[in-house]
């Protein structure tokens, strides 16, 4: 996962108090959603990051599109899908 943060923000550094925004988008009985956060949050305290972390449930198509839900759950990295193939995908869904 530490190479997956660097890869989204190759450039980031923890200076002037700097927090990483950490968006993990779901649906709402994703069984997956549960571990993925507490890796998440455990990467994060163990490369010393300080995070902002929403979770996102997608209830509606409409949601699905506003937030880029492809699967669940998505992790969004200030912006951005962590898997670098997933950035330019279009199709956005209740999967």
């Amino acid at each position: 996962m530490t190479g997956t943060i660097s890869s989204c923000e190759p450039n980031y550094t923890q200076e002037n108090g700097a927090i990483m925004n950490v968006k993990v988008i779901s649906l709402e009985k994703c069984g997956a959603t549960p571990p993925t956060i507490a890796l998440v949050e455990d990467v994060a305290r163990e490369m010393g990051i300080t995070l902002s972390l929403e979770h996102i449930i997608v209830k509606t198509r409409q949601e699905a599109e506003i937030y880029r839900h492809i699967g669940s759950p998505t992790i969004q990295i200030n912006g951005r899908d962590i898997d670098p193939g997933a950035r330019e995908i279009n199709q956005f869904g209740l999967t």
